[in-house]
């Protein structure tokens, strides 16, 4: 019951790849948006939430660590370096100067830092869940 070797092509046939470039071109079956799977917490929705909210910890951890290394290392610099303790600049001395006065300025340009780099993720979020 063997079939008849001259009745079966040789060569299959070539195998053809079709792509489009069209971005308007109907997308296949049913699609559903990303806000629906973060709102029903799937895995996909989980995976976007943590890519987010690992971003902003990384953005806050940063702030803090440049916070805490900033404020921590001027004790430790006036502990360190015995002539700033003593060192005045117009009758105040210089502790009280870079105390009351330099922090708050530097304080104010890490907050607009902050914001502005809290803002763009959320943006980049957006459009990556508006996107799908």
């Amino acid at each position: 019951m063997d079939a008849d070797p001259a009745a079966t092509p040789a060569t299959p046939p070539p195998r053809v790849r079709v792509t489009s470039s069209r971005r308007d071109a109907p997308l296949r079956g049913d699609v559903r948006p990303l806000t629906r799977e973060i709102d029903e917490q799937s895995n996909l929705g989980e995976v976007y939430m943590s890519g987010l909210m690992s971003a902003q910890l990384r953005l806050a951890g940063m702030v803090l660590a440049f916070g805490a290394v900033g404020l921590g290392g001027l004790p430790l610099l006036f502990l360190l370096v015995p002539a700033t303790r003593t060192l005045e600049i117009g009758r105040i001395p210089l502790p009280w100067l870079v105390l009351g006065v330099v922090v708050y300025p530097v304080a104010l340009v890490v907050a607009r830092y902050y914001v502005r780099q809290s803002e763009r993720i959320e943006a980049e979020f957006s459009a990556a869940v508006g996107r799908r």
